[in-house]
């Protein structure tokens, strides 16, 4: 027993406890919004997210990802490409066109293995990507370099529409958001039994 305690002194603690404690460089109580139509993508990542103090939505398609996103304001959204329907590039090209959902920053998520992919994340919009399988590590990761970027600031939501219905953005602001051209969706050249 007192190896097994030696042990749990050198690495600080069980790994039970490890993934309870807080990650440093990683805020809590953010509000994350999971989008992937694989049910097991979006209980998992929920479920890493959740026990790290996070605050997580889930929307199983492109069209309540954007209806969750202008209603709630999430503080960041993990995006799969490949769903059916509308996909995570046209979902990504819809957000960024939105005033009200252009300044989330976005993680686009995949398993294709299409180096294409993570360019046309990073040329158009998406502020990084990871992809699938993914562990807790790299989950993680992403969410530290957001923080550290000072692109995810927890509890810094959009500006509400006021009773006129314009944005609530100052002259300069709206100058300093850059218009993005997407890709369509429907030029995308994806490999037989390309995956999600």
């Amino acid at each position: 027993m007192a190896g097994f305690e030696l042990i749990k002194r050198f690495f600080g603690s069980d790994p039970a406890e490890r993934r309870t404690a807080p990650r440093s460089g990683v805020p809590k109580g953010a509000l994350i919004l999971v989008v992937d139509d694989s049910a097991t993508i979006r209980a998992v990542l929920g479920k890493m997210l959740s026990q790290d103090n996070q605050v997580v939505l889930k929307a199983p398609d492109g069209e309540t990802a954007i209806e969750l996103a202008r209603k709630e304001c999430p503080d960041l959204i993990f995006l799969d490409i490949v769903m059916p329907g509308m996909n995570g590039f046209a979902v990504l090209r819809a957000l960024r066109r939105d005033p009200l959902t252009r300044h989330i920053p976005i993680v686009m998520i995949s398993g294709n293995l299409q180096a294409t992919e993570q360019f046309y994340v990073q040329r158009f919009g998406a502020d990084d990507f990871m992809k699938k399988p993914f562990g807790r590590s790299e989950v993680f990761a992403r969410i530290q370099h957001l923080t550290q970027s000072g692109r995810l600031v927890v509890g810094e939501r959009a500006p509400q529409e006021t009773v006129t219905g314009e944005p609530e953005h100052s002259a300069a602001e709206h100058a300093a958001i850059p218009d993005i051209a997407m890709p369509d969706p429907h030029d995308l050249i994806l490999p037989p039994g390309g995956s999600s």
